[in-house]
């Protein structure tokens, strides 16, 4: 029974993809078949449920009660997808035979969505139910209108604004196509070439191994889509590595948390979030990128100076060269990896194709060069670990948009995402911007805690995004600010998920691991509140106005990291210091707000800025 569960789980997984690539390609068209996004993304979602139930079940392994769920799941999922063009146009309302399967299909998710992605997220959608049934119950503003309650199971169960609405066929449509590609990228042997390539490159400055970990998690963890796989990938290398160089534990496990948690909001894929958020705001995958892009530079730039900083005053010098591999042998070897990419990028930006398909391109480019390297088809195994480990990667994908789905769903039939606007944007008319933007972001922090990446990004973007908006914040400006805030919660304690595997791996103390995770990061916490008034930060003024906003927040972030490393020597002369640098940072980062992005003395002052910060270095040599 045990072989036969193993191998039945095996295919749900692997027919995941394949109904996802099949969708993403549109096959049912080539065969003259006419088929709604709804009516898809049944099977997607019950075949994902019933995997779910054998890849995580009660007991030791899966057994009856696992595959009866599985089935109840595939039937009840099923039965919405065969009669969804019926019901659409039904007029006999909400009937047993169709309330009845959505309950069972809707508790069947939420079980499924607990075992797959964590009690977080599952605590907070079935928060969100108990509200659209007893809403009516609570205080203007949160009261919502009362429900039948076979409105809103067919409302969540059968509906666009439901589970299969947009978040699910993104997903499907977008993100499994990168989750392909990224698997592929891992077993054909991607993670290696990036680390050794940075290894090459910098494995011999100060603290190489540590900027090793910078660029190499930062480059994988884009693709990847997830900051502890980016950990368990790269961090198992990189680790060690840097502990054997003179890194403390948790300098080495602090370092790996920070850069791979930055893969995610890095593009050019962040983490397929992009995806999510062109979609959610209705603009092209290229404008989030170039939104995103500097940004992520300057949290990377943070990050490698106060590395540098380290390695200076532990005296760790780099790898000797002749431990490191040649750049020229590693190029010659793995431009395959390189060569999918740049095909990548040319499609999404120059041929403008749907990033789906634009993926799915450079997974056959892959695939052809891995063969053509290889002299050989992949393996049996290796197909397997493609395609079943690419479902096993979608899992917990499937069921947070489906929970989100759900979320959006009560959200948007009692009025509750109205209502919260209401309340943020009254703190922000009392308040302030600041006052509103700080709270914001807590609350971030908190929903995002124990969260994946997409699911942290679709919740925010219901339930925060819209106050910022309403106070005025460009969309895409609210978006980022609310996204990197929530991936915050991946380095922030007492959770600090990310912070929590890369001290496994190093054997150090968490709780020390986590705040020194705080500290290197630290620019993320702040340059969301720059760009919210300022959006030159994304590049979205003229061009001065970027230039000036771009280049003092650079010379903002650099000041920003010297304090930090100041501070943290634990001196009264160096916290003291630290504290006027910082200060310095604040003046000069801010001063696009107060002083105007393009003031006649801007340039003066961001001469006087980056002049300080030349003084500030050539004093440091000195000492």
């Amino acid at each position: 029974m045990g072989g036969f569960l193993t191998r039945l789980e095996h295919f749900y997984l692997g027919a995941v993809i394949v109904i996802g690539i099949a969708w993403i390609i549109d096959l049912p068209q080539y065969f003259g078949v006419s088929v709604i996004s709804a009516e898809w993304m049944g099977p997607l979602m019950a075949l994902g449920i019933a995997a779910a139930y054998l890849r995580h079940p009660y007991g030791k392994q899966a057994g009856i009660l696992e595959l009866v769920l599985g089935l109840a799941a595939i039937g009840s999922w099923g039965w919405m997808s065969l009669n969804y063009s019926d019901w659409i146009i039904d007029i006999f309302g909400y009937t047993p035979q169709k309330y009845i399967p959505g309950l069972v299909a809707i508790l069947l998710l939420m079980e499924a969505l607990r075992r797959a992605a964590g009690l977080p997220i599952t605590i907070l959608v079935w928060c969100l139910i108990a509200y659209g049934f007893l809403g009516y119950l609570l205080p203007p503003p949160f009261q919502a209108e009362q429900l039948q309650m076979s409105r809103l199971i067919m409302y969540l169960y059968a509906d666009t604004n439901g589970v299969p609405g947009q978040v699910l066929t993104v997903v499907a449509r977008l993100v499994l196509a990168f989750i392909v590609l990224g698997k592929l990228m891992e077993v054909s042997g991607a993670t290696k070439f990036f680390t050794n390539l940075a290894m090459a490159g910098m494995g011999h400055q100060r603290g190489g191994p540590a900027k090793v970990a910078v660029v190499a998690s930062s480059i994988f963890g884009s693709i990847n889509g997830t900051a502890v796989g980016n950990i368990m990938s790269t961090g198992i290398v990189t680790i060690p590595l840097m502990k054997r160089s003179g890194f403390r534990s948790h300098y080495a496990a602090a370092i790996e948390a920070v850069a791979s948690n930055g893969g995610q909001f890095a593009p050019p894929v962040m983490g397929a979030t992009a995806f999510l958020i062109a979609d959610f705001l209705q603009v092209s995958y290229a404008s989030v990128v170039i939104a995103a892009a500097v940004p992520a530079l300057l949290y990377y730039v943070c990050l490698f100076a106060q590395v540098d900083a380290i390695a200076l005053r532990y005296g760790l010098h780099g790898l000797p060269r002749e431990q490191l591999p040649s750049a020229g042998k590693e190029l010659r070897e793995g431009w395959i990896f390189l060569a999918p990419l740049a095909l990548l990028l040319y499609l999404l930006f120059w041929r403008g194709f749907n990033p789906g398909v634009a993926a799915l391109w450079s997974v056959m480019a892959l695939l052809g060069l891995t063969v053509f390297r290889k002299r050989r088809l992949p393996s049996r195994a290796e197909w397997f670990d493609l395609v079943v480990g690419g479902g096993a990667n979608m899992l917990p994908l499937l069921m947070i948009a489906g929970g989100a789905g759900i979320v959006i769903g009560v959200m948007n039939i009692t009025g509750l995402g109205f209502s919260l606007s209401l309340v943020l944007t009254g703190i922000g008319q009392s308040a302030g911007l600041f006052a509103m933007l700080a709270i914001t972001g807590a609350i971030s922090i908190i929903l995002g805690m124990g969260m994946p990446t997409a699911a942290i990004y679709v919740v925010l973007s219901v339930i925060l995004a819209p106050a910022i908006v309403e106070m005025g914040v460009a969309p895409i400006a609210a978006h980022l600010f609310i996204f990197y805030f929530g991936l915050l919660s991946f380095l922030t304690p007492p959770v600090a998920i990310a912070s929590a595997v890369a001290s496994g791996l190093a054997e150090s103390e968490v709780w020390r691991t986590s705040w020194i995770g705080v500290q290197l990061g630290a620019v993320a916490y702040l340059l969301p509140f720059l760009w919210s008034y300022n959006d030159a930060l994304l590049l979205q003024c003229s061009g001065l106005a970027n230039v000036y906003a771009v280049g003092t927040a650079l010379v903002a972030v650099l000041l920003t990291a010297k304090a930090l490393q100041t501070a943290v020597l634990g001196t009264g002369t160096g916290i003291v210091s630290g504290v006027l640098i910082f200060s310095g940072a604040l003046v000069v980062g801010s001063s696009s707000v107060w002083l105007g992005t393009e003031a006649p003395g801007v340039p003066a002052f961001a001469i006087a800025g980056i002049a300080l910060l030349v003084a500030l270095r050539f004093v440091n040599r000195r000492r």
